[in-house]
């Protein structure tokens, strides 16, 4: 697999380590970032990430006309005015996939804006990242051994699913496939509802008056469980509004599950909080271990 041309449209952690990736394995000849800022522009051009830059008060969306893959990295409530630009310059020969933690939203956004480009919409996430952010926190292994899940559409030409998954294998990732629905319900639970709570528990200690005082004794249970809160603040609010529906109904079930853990320590229930507490121990242990293996494929 070769891509002669891909444009990134995000140019920040995912979309830029996916370009560099490319790079190192050889399987592309030609990047073109497309983003909101000169400066992240800039850094991206100097690591070499992309090889040309455009912002995108400028015709980017003509870029899309020759090229072969276009990655939409950027927060997923900007995505309806970018399909809105890339419509008139999509044809068959080429794939336009996304790389947004939401996929009911996004579909929705594609098929009222991309017209007959439809077909060439890969809808797309992978499942990977840190809690840094922009072109300079970029890196070529990001992927490998993690997993990518594709939500291809009935009317998704073979050959664009086909490109798109062999894209994010030369990455060294492991591509497999869900319903939309079921990606939202699955990862309101396992990825955007982690987000809220870390983001809810930091920003509740900093507003204590006296919030220095439990930072300055804060040790790493506290920075592994709050990592993530230093992730982006824009990109996790459009995600949270985007699933929202799913993510409120995990919210609801957490604050059960919260609630009845309350209980049994206000009971001092010792015996049945060391059960709760040891399925939830060996859970984690049999998921950790589980991580090194293939997922396989969901047909839905």
């Amino acid at each position: 697999m070769k891509i002669k041309k891909l444009v990134v449209v995000g140019v920040g952690l995912i979309g830029g380590s996916c370009a560099l990736a490319l790079k190192k394995a050889g399987a592309v000849d030609e990047v073109v970032g497309v983003g909101r800022t000169r400066t992240n522009l800039d850094t991206a051009r100097e690591r070499g990430i992309v090889d040309r830059a455009l912002t995108l008060d400028m015709p980017w969306a003509r870029e899309a006309a020759d090229a072969d893959v276009v990655l939409l990295a950027a927060p997923v409530a900007q995505f309806p005015p970018l399909f809105e630009a890339l419509a008139p310059h999509v044809s068959d020969d080429v794939a336009i996939t996304d790389a947004g933690s939401t996929k009911q939203d996004v579909i929705a956004a594609a098929r009222g804006t991309l017209g007959d480009g439809l077909a060439s919409f890969i809808p797309g996430h992978p499942i990977a990242g840190t809690e840094h952010t922009g072109a300079a926190a970029a890196f070529p292994a990001l992927f490998e051994g993690r997993n990518v899940v594709l939500t291809p559409l009935d009317e998704t030409h073979d050959d664009a699913i086909a490109l798109v998954t062999a894209m994010w294998q030369a990455c060294g990732a492991r591509v497999s496939t869900l319903e939309p629905e079921r990606h939202d319900a699955i990862f309101a639970a396992v990825s955007h509802l982690p987000h809220v709570l870390a983001f809810t528990l930091v920003a509740e200690l900093a507003a204590r008056p006296d919030a220095a005082a439990y930072f300055d004794h804060a040790a790493s249970g506290f920075r592994d469980f709050t990592r993530i809160a230093g992730s982006s603040p824009e990109m996790w609010r459009d995600i949270a509004l985007a699933n929202r529906e799913a993510l409120l109904a995990e919210i609801d079930g957490y604050g059960d599950a919260l609630a009845a853990a309350r209980a049994l320590i206000s009971e001092g229930d010792g015996e049945a909080l060391a059960e709760m507490f040891e399925q939830a121990s060996t859970a984690r242990r049999a998921w950790e271990a589980r991580r090194v293996r293939p997922v396989p494929e969901d047909k839905g």
